[in-house]
């Protein structure tokens, strides 16, 4: 599957730009590609110049009169041959305009091709915005569930990635995040009743069975990602979600919603409780965002099921995302049972950010 690629160069000058002179100066480089030119100007803005060439690629050239120059170059060729011409074209007009501008460049920017509709996605925005190109070299699996889309991609450097509807979930390299998730490597879980809720990659099942555990369920929802995930990220779960029962552990295919209502009434009590459902949410508006509603409810319930000495755990989400953890903090308050609570930043390789766990439990009344 052939993918567009976009290239980019950008020159800051250190004076006012002399838009004539650079559009004349650059002139000669399209010609040699044989580019159709058109230029648009505007007293106050500068220059937008377009060069268009007849096997459909084509540049664009912006001047600002401040002194910023941008030129971008968008090309259908995927092969060799193709990728090497626009190399070419790009060192030429950075040649050309150094010449031109006789060392009053400030700054010049030449990022790597950004393709754009091609067969494997590359690139996927962190929890707080910003851009990270992926190193993806294979699609692994790519199915849709009636909950979500679930795709694994292979990382040379993580391994292979969990991406449930768009957002980056654990990699065969994030082994930081299951430790945070189950305290850091503090907890004694020998012979405790512990739950987990969704964990569909298999990685917190797999690492507390070892830990000799009295009795593990895990409620995930979506049988899918379990499919998926005993294939394919291996590496994460070991044999675990080979059997949705093992000797010291069961995987229920549910809503963790009306099982944790079940249990509630049923008096079922747990030393740990791990929320692997979603993090917190990036809003700013729990009344308006049925996220926060949920993520309300889970605790409610969680607390409920929970043993007065025992611990509840969970991602928060991005340090950078202040606005939405002490949001999260405060609803921490608003439970039917008082709670105090503890956290953690913990570097997860895939994320490429650092990432927010909590530790949840009831306060002692004296």
């Amino acid at each position: 599957m052939a993918a567009a690629r976009h290239n980019t160069l950008d020159f800051q000058l250190c004076a006012k730009a002399d838009g004539d002179a650079i559009l004349k100066g650059l002139q000669s480089v399209f010609e040699e590609q044989a580019m159709t030119e058109t230029i648009h100007s505007w007293e106050e803005h500068g220059y937008l110049a377009t060069y268009i060439n007849k096997n459909g690629s084509f540049a664009s050239l912006r001047i600002y009169p401040h002194g910023l120059v941008l030129m971008d170059v968008q090309s259908y060729n995927n092969d060799l041959k193709g990728r090497e011409e626009i190399d070419n074209l790009l060192n030429k007009l950075e040649e050309r305009m150094k010449e031109l501008c006789e060392g009053s460049i400030a700054r010049l920017k030449r990022l790597p091709a950004l393709v754009r509709g091609g067969k494997i996605d590359k690139y996927w925005p962190t929890a707080d915005g910003r851009l990270v190109e992926y190193d993806i070299d294979e699609v692994v699996y790519d199915e849709d569930s009636p909950y979500q889309n679930i795709k694994i991609l292979h990382s040379k450097q993580f391994g292979n990635i969990l991406i449930l509807s768009g957002d980056v979930n654990l990699a065969e390299s994030d082994l930081a995040y299951t430790q945070a998730i189950m305290g850091s490597g503090k907890e004694d879980y020998t012979d405790k009743e512990v739950l987990i809720l969704g964990g569909g990659d298999g990685g917190i099942l797999y690492e507390i069975v070892k830990l000799k555990p009295k009795m593990v369920t895990m409620v995930e929802i979506d049988q899918m990602v379990i499919d998926g995930c005993k294939k394919y990220m291996r590496k994460t779960c070991g044999d675990v979600l080979d059997n949705l029962k093992g000797e010291c552990y069961q995987v229920l295919i549910e809503d963790c919603i009306p099982v944790l209502k079940r249990y509630a009434k049923e008096g079922r009590m747990f030393d740990y409780v791990i929320n692997d459902l979603t993090a917190v949410p990036i809003s700013t508006s729990p009344e308006e965002d049925s996220t926060w509603e949920f993520l309300r409810l889970i605790l409610d319930l969680s607390m409920k099921v929970l043993k007065h000495d025992g611990k509840y755990f969970t991602q928060g989400n991005c340090i950078n995302l202040t606005e939405a953890l002490n949001l999260y903090e405060e609803q921490l308050s608003r439970l039917y049972c008082p709670v105090e609570f503890s956290k953690e930043t913990v570097c997860v390789p895939s994320y490429m950010e650092l990432w927010v766990f909590y530790t949840v439990w009831k306060k002692t009344e004296f």
